[in-house]
Formats: structure tokens, sequence, C-alpha cells
């Protein structure tokens, strides 16, 4: 085995994996060391090599305590483990409990405590086990101090199981799923807003929905709109503030400069144009939203935080609640505005002077100092998205909603972006998460995101997993982990090297499942574990017992015989649903549009394959009507067209009649196949050769419910999963 391969295999990569058509995929070593090299490991010889394989081996023998323990609460007497030199002989330590309660106490160590031994440096390391008071659920800080050292971990209690949906209601639930941008509404300026998603909402809930699902909220580059994936944001942390209704902002009715502009000639005329367009032009809508907020934040400013009104003390109390968090990221939009208008080329941190990407500069300071209005004004539309996420919320709650919002949580952040910049120590920049060939992708996905490194991750306290959680919760009953896979193994793309050369990392799974259970019951919000893609064998089965609901969709839902599973195969513990975001819609797959797609920007790695594939789509739409039959869902004479395939209403109808049957807990219909669409929302593993992220709906929020194909389908919802 080479010194690459060990130290490898040290931090935690795979040397080779099972792909999806059961072949076995090896590890190349120029891979491992790009990977390392950009995780701060020196390759360049052997012996240096080796030397941080002995570092790493003795690291956990050379510290007191591990920096961050997670507790299963269960335990009614937890441990921890302590590393003592053999001058070390008592101990004293105190738990600070999250409450500000204090336990103390002290131990000596005698022989029969040792559980192992290490001599490092010719030092003797003895391994012993503290034994802690149980504790309830929560964070709390353990001191430990041996006479010579004094060492602080952070303690995570937390249960076995996330928040249930059974906890929430007593039935199986149903919801629509929606793109944000898309939707359209009155209050629209070229895409959809807070407003539009506020209105679907109330109405949503009204005709018996018990959740809206949403794409990613998080924070994109306001400076910048044009970078639309709502899977590539700045931070996992805060809003998208171009989703921001200026009409909803507290101050809109007085302030005068606002209404104006929007009743402008020429900008009604713009509005008009960019309202009527059916790919969202995101450059222009969002420069004119800037220039709105900018109206508003001024009007604050003059009106309210130079008077100290009650608005001025609630944006000053939101600031002090989010913290340094709030801080980083406004000064970073600050900055990125900054340098963008210097060098349109210059696309975050990493294009900037070098004094200035990290936060903690003496640069950065000063331009804090020197900007401090602009970084109030990207703190105040922050301020204002919570504000109308919080409305939506409670509209929820007014129309019956047992879940309300369904949030995404993205699986990374863009290497330039807020995350990256402010936590270099964990995010490994210059690798990217991807996802190894599979059916839909044969040649492999490099999603862009910059990984983050799991040693890193947990030293800190799991905080890169926890504060994103908390911002999403902050307003869901439910939130989608995108990818969850990655939480056990994560695939890594070297830079320069093809999707399909990846390797895999494996992180600390167990420990995630925990501190995700712990905010999840904490917030009484619903959790759903993405896993769609190449499943590690007792994934499933880890999954449930944690409480998390598996992501079912039907057309993956299949025996090797090719034949669809039946409704009674279906777990409960699951979100059942047709398709996604990355997958044609049910008109899209019946026409087969996806695979003209895949054809016109040759995703095949060879024109076999799009043959064999069309040819199993006729199979496919064969079999799809067969588990429809035989669950009782369409009649013989509703059948669609097969030859030319052509999508109806029946077909439509069935396949949501279809997953009802299902003992899944929840089943999300997307309002494209609710309506339908024929294009898909995203095809993955291209950027602008396909309009991503840009198709708006053609009807709006309100006229949506009058659409033959949503009417059948919310019948068929409220009769086979109505809310009771």
């Amino acid at each position: 085995m080479s010194a690459i391969q060990q130290l490898a295999e040290q931090v935690g990569f795979h040397n080779e994996y099972t792909n999806c058509f059961g072949q076995q995929v090896y590890a190349e070593d120029e891979s491992r060391a790009s990977l390392l090299n950009a995780m701060g490991y020196d390759v360049s010889s052997e012996d240096i090599i080796y030397q941080q394989i002995e570092t790493l081996k003795n690291s956990q023998w050379l510290r007191l305590i591990a920096p961050t323990e997670v507790i299963k609460e269960e335990l009614s007497e937890p441990v921890v483990d302590i590393v003592l030199n053999e001058n070390e002989q008592k101990l004293q330590y105190q738990v600070e409990m999250e409450n500000g309660e204090l336990v103390k106490g002290n131990v000596s160590v005698n022989d029969s405590d040792i559980e192992s031994q290490k001599t490092i440096d010719k030092q003797s390391y003895r391994r012993v086990t503290l034994k802690l008071p149980k504790m309830p659920m929560g964070y709390h800080t353990l001191t430990v101090n041996s006479g010579e050292r004094v060492a602080t971990s952070t303690l995570i209690v937390a249960p076995q199981k996330c928040y249930q949906p059974s906890d929430a209601a007593a039935f199986k639930m149903w919801g629509l799923a929606a793109q944000v941008y898309s939707l359209r509404h009155s209050t629209s300026i070229g895409t959809g807003d807070f407003s539009a998603l506020k209105r679907l909402v109330e109405q949503a809930g009204q005709k018996g929905a018990s959740l809206i699902g949403v794409n990613p909220l998080h924070p994109l580059f306001p400076s910048n709109p044009a970078h639309r994936s709502p899977y590539s944001p700045s931070s996992r942390n805060f809003w998208n503030v171009m989703y921001l209704d200026p009409r909803a902002f507290p101050n809109f009715s007085d302030c005068k400069a606002v209404q104006e502009a929007l009743e402008r000639g020429e900008n009604r005329t713009l509005i008009e144009q960019l309202n009527s367009q059916e790919h969202i032009d995101y450059a222009v809508s969002g420069r004119f939203k800037l220039s709105l907020f900018e109206l508003l934040f001024k009007d604050f400013q003059e009106k309210h935080l130079s008077q100290s009104s009650a608005l001025a003390q609630a944006f000053q109390s939101f600031r002090i609640e989010q913290g340094q968090d709030l801080d980083i990221l406004t000064t970073y939009e600050a900055l990125y505005e900054h340098f963008h208008q210097l060098d349109h080329n210059a696309y975050g941190w990493r294009d900037w002077p070098e004094d200035y990407q990290s936060p903690t500069t003496p640069a950065v300071k000063a331009f804090a100092e020197e900007f401090s209005d602009r970084i109030d004004f990207f703190a105040f539309l922050q301020w204002n998205a919570d504000r109308q996420l919080t409305a939506i919320k409670e509209t929820a709650e007014r129309a019956g909603m047992p879940v309300g919002l369904y949030l995404d949580l993205a699986v990374g952040s863009d290497g330039g972006g807020a995350d990256v910049w402010s936590n270099r120590e964990v995010y490994v920049a210059g690798g990217a998460v991807g996802a190894p060939p599979d059916a839909t992708n044969t040649i492999g996905q490099d999603w862009g995101l910059t990984p983050i490194n799991p040693v890193a991750l947990k030293e800190q306290g799991f905080q890169a997993l926890i504060k994103p959680m908390r911002s999403c919760m902050r307003h869901a009953g439910a939130l989608r982990i995108d990818h969850v896979l990655g939480y056990m193994r994560q695939y890594w793309v070297a830079p320069g090297k093809r999707a399909d050369e990846g390797i895999y990392i494996s992180f600390p799974f167990e420990d995630m499942l925990r501190v995700i259970a712990l905010e999840s019951q904490r917030s009484r919000c619903i959790v759903i574990g993405e896993d769609l893609g190449t499943v590690p064998e007792g994934f499933g089965e880890i999954m449930a017992n944690a409480g998390l609901l598996s992501y079912r969709v039907l057309f993956f839902e299949r025996w090797e015989s090719g034949l669809f599973h039946r409704p009674e195969v279906y777990p409960e513990q699951a979100m059942v649903t047709v398709s996604t975001h990355d997958l044609p819609t049910v008109h899209g797959w019946w026409s087969g549009e996806d695979l003209n797609w895949r054809d016109k920007l040759k995703l095949y790695p060879n024109q076999e394959m799009g043959v064999q594939q069309r040819a199993q789509r006729i199979s496919d739409r064969e079999q799809l009507l067969a588990a429809l039959d035989d669950a009782q869902v369409i009649a013989k004479n509703e059948h669609p067209s097969t030859h030319p395939p052509e999508m109806n209403i029946a077909l439509a109808r069935a396949v949501q009649s279809f997953l009802a049957k299902t003992k899944g807990a929840i089943q999300m219909i997307p309002l494209e196949d609710a309506l339908g669409i024929e294009q898909q929302v995203n095809i993955p593993g291209t950027i602008d050769e396909h309009p991503n992220w840009l198709q708006r709906l053609s009807l709006s929020v309100d006229a949506l419910w009058q659409h033959d194909y949503m009417q059948a389908v919310i019948e068929t919802m409220n009769q086979q999963r109505p809310r009771s």
C-alpha cells in the first residue's frame, strides 16, 4: 500500500466503492494526493507523508479530551474518554449544563481504570473512562483539570429519533412542492417572491394541504443576481433577499419614494415586461428590486433608526439575536458588492485582494467601519426576509396546516461564498462535492460545491450542520436534507478530475444523526433525508432508526425485473413523490422529453445508451400502466396513448392516487405535475444549456386552482388523504 493511500485511509478516504451497475471502482493516487493537499496535508515526499500519518495516529493520545462528544440521551450513566499522561493521577471535572446548572467531581485514577495505553516519545499515555451524571437533551460544557492540563469539551446530549409526522398529525399528509421563483402573483417583479408563497400557502391550506415544499431559500449573491442555482448558495444560514416583496416591508406604506418608483411609467413598463417573460431575467429583476430596497432602507434610516422607533428596536434586536453570523454574511455581501463594482469578473473572495480573503484581517475590519451603512442595508434585508417568512409560517398555522413550510437544506455552499470565506478551517477549498455515475447521470456529477472536512466539522461542535438547520427550522415544520447520503460518506471530486474519478470519504454519521434529531425535537420539525443515488448497504435502516423519512420517488421504486413497486411495498417512514426538480415531470417522462434533452446535450457516454433508454422507456410506460391498473386507480378506457405517447388528465390523477394509497407519511406533488407541465425544472450537469431555475409558471397563484389537472389531483388527495 502506497504512502499516499495509507494517509488517505487514515483521513477517511475509501479505497474503492461499488457503483450502481455493480462494478468496483478504485481510487487513484493522483486524486488522493490532490484532495489531501486541498485538506492541508503535505504530500510532497514519502517521509513527510509518513510523519503526518504518525501525527494523526498520535493526535487522540496527546489531548486530554476530545473537543466534542455526542452522548446518547437514553444512557443513564454516560461516559467520555480522558487521556492522561503518567504524571497525571487525579482529575477534577465540571459540567456546566445549558441552563447554567453546575455539576462537579473528582476522580483518582487506578490501574484498573485504564482501558488502553500508548507510549509516544518515551512518555506513557493512558486512556480512562470518566463517568458523568445523566444529563438532559442539549449542549453542555465539560471542563477537566488534570493538574498539568485543562481542557474543555462540548457535550451534545441527543435523542435517538427526530420529531415524527405522527407527532404533527394523526393522518397521512399531502402537500404541494413549489419553486418560489416560478410563482406568479400581483406583487411579482419578474420573479416569484415571499408574498406569492404566502398566498400559495394560504390557498393550499384551504384546499386541504398539510404542507408546502419549496426550493432552498439560502442567500445567493445579491450583487450578482444572475447566479441562480438555489443549491449553490453563498451561505446556508439566512435567506435569499431577492425573494423579498418590497410592498411587504413594514415601512412601505409610509415610503413615498418607493411608491412613486413603482408607479413611474418606465418602471411599470419594465415590470410588465419582466412579468410577461417565460424565463426569468434575474440580472434586470435583481438590480431593479435592489434599487427599491435601497429606497426603503433610506426611509427606514430617516424615520426609524434616527428616532429609535419600535421598528428600529425590533431590527436591532434581530441583529443582536443573530450575532456574529449575520455580521459575517452582511460584511461579505458589502465586500462582494464593492469588489464586483470595481471588477465585474470578481465573483467572490478568491478574486479579492489577499488582505480581504478572511473576515478577521485588519483590512476587513477597516472596511466594515468605512462601509457600515452598506452592511446595515444588507442586515435590514435579512430582517425583512425573516419577517416575511414569519408571516408565511403564521399563515400556514391559520390555514390549519399541521406542518406548514417544508424547507430544503442544500448539501453545500459555493466555494466563493460567505460560508467558505468565513471558515476556511472547516471547508476544503479546491475540492468539490458530487455524485458517481448512475442510471440518470451516466458521466457522474461535479456540483461545484466546496466540501466540509469531516474531522474539522466534529471538532467545531458540528456548527456547520447545526447553524443551517436552525436557520431553516426557525420557519419550517419539515426540512429536507439534500443528499443525506453524504452524511455517511461523501463523494469528492479532485481539482481537474472528471466527475467519474471521485473518491468517497467517511463522515461521523451516527453523531450527525443524533445532532439532527436534537435540533428536530427542539424545533418540532420533521426531517426528510433525500437518499437517492448510490445507497450504501444498511443506510435505509440506520436512517429509519433515527426517525428520518426516506425519499421514495415513483420512477425509481422498482423491482429488478422492472416492475414498479406496488403501494403496499412503500414504507410508512417515507415521503413519497412521483418526481423531483432534478427529474422529468410526469408529462415529460411520459412524452420522453427528458430523453430528447439528453440527446441534445450529449449527456450519454455513447449513442447506444441513448437508443437503449428510448427502448426502455417504451417498456416503462407499459409497466407504469400495469401498476396503475393493478392498483385500480385508472380505467382501461382512460389509458393515455403510448404510441405516440400523449399525456392526459387521467394519468396525472392516477399516479398521485397510486402514491396516495401507500403508507408513506407524507406525499408531495410538484406544481409542475399538478399543472401538466412538460419541461423539468433542472437537468443536473448543465448550467446554461438548459433553462435551469428560469422557468415561470404560466398561471398566477390565484389561477392555479382552476386548472383541470390541479382540481383532479386535489380532489383525489382529499378523498384518499383527508386532513382530519
